[in-house]
């Protein structure tokens, strides 16, 4: 142990960053939808800084979250990146809420979840308008050698990077069995469905009706039932008067341009 709850900075940067990051995260949730900590009974945040040689990743394993320093050359220090560390402590949350199995569809929307409040809360933490966003995720962990600007972009799936196979249309959803079945290629849809949600109903309204969605999901949900669900919710949410009035409509509107449609009742 080298830094608990409230102690003051340490010599180390990249354990004051994780805990920074990550008590943003933590704060978010808890001051946006009253969230008590990941898994919404209090669970204590572990940060494991330094991991292996050169590892260029961070991840959530069900219990704790872990962060590499990089290689140097491609990438650098994850936990130094808000968007990063929300993505990966989101699929805790996910964990907690829904539990979406980790394959095919379900297993994109775990994606699709961690990236869109990844996005999320890297606005709230940089003081972006969704104007001034630039829309990407990983984009401050990756240095001139990486061949892109980021790890993924919600603004246009599929162009983030040189390797960047994400749609943005169900036209093009990828059908293989690599990835576990495109988790983290086939999220580009759902995703750009956020971005044009968000667009024209701003990011708190969004963030809304996103987070009461996962809280209605299953282990096995598919697109189709996430965009039905996301717009029975906008409409509970609408007649509360919480949310923008014709959120239903551009819900339902931004889900048909990626090619995921429903007749509203």
């Amino acid at each position: 142990m080298v830094r608990k709850e409230k102690d003051p900075d340490v010599e180390d940067r990249t354990v004051n960053e994780a805990y920074d990051t990550s008590g943003f995260v933590r704060t978010y949730f808890s001051g946006t939808f009253g969230l008590n900590s990941i898994d919404n009974e209090g669970l204590d945040i572990i940060s494991n800084v330094h991991y292996g040689q050169g590892y260029n990743n961070a991840f959530w394993d069900g219990d704790e979250m872990t962060y590499g320093d990089g290689d140097g050359v491609e990438f650098t220090n994850f936990a130094s990146a808000i968007d990063v560390v929300a993505h990966e402590l989101v699929h805790g949350v996910t964990q907690f809420l829904a539990n979406l199995e980790y394959q095919g569809q379900s297993g994109a929307l775990n994606e699709h979840f961690s990236d869109v409040f990844g996005t999320i809360i890297k606005q709230k933490y940089l003081k972006q308008s969704i104007t001034e966003a630039d829309w990407l995720i990983g984009d401050t962990v990756v240095t001139e050698k990486f061949p892109g600007k980021a790890i993924r972009s919600m603004k246009s799936p599929g162009t983030a990077n040189d390797f960047d196979a994400q749609p943005d249309h169900m036209d093009n959803y990828y059908t293989g069995m690599a990835d576990n079945q495109g988790v983290h290629i086939n999220s580009g849809i759902p995703n750009k469905a956020f971005y044009l949600s968000c667009m024209e109903l701003g990011i708190d309204d969004c963030a809304l009706i996103w987070f009461n969605t996962l809280k209605k999901l299953w282990r096995t949900v598919k697109f189709n039932d996430m965009m039905e669900i996301s717009v029975e919710t906008a409409q509970e949410l609408q007649k509360q008067g919480g949310i923008n009035q014709v959120a239903p409509k551009v819900i339902e509107q931004s889900f048909a341009q990626v090619g995921l449609t429903q007749v509203m009742a």
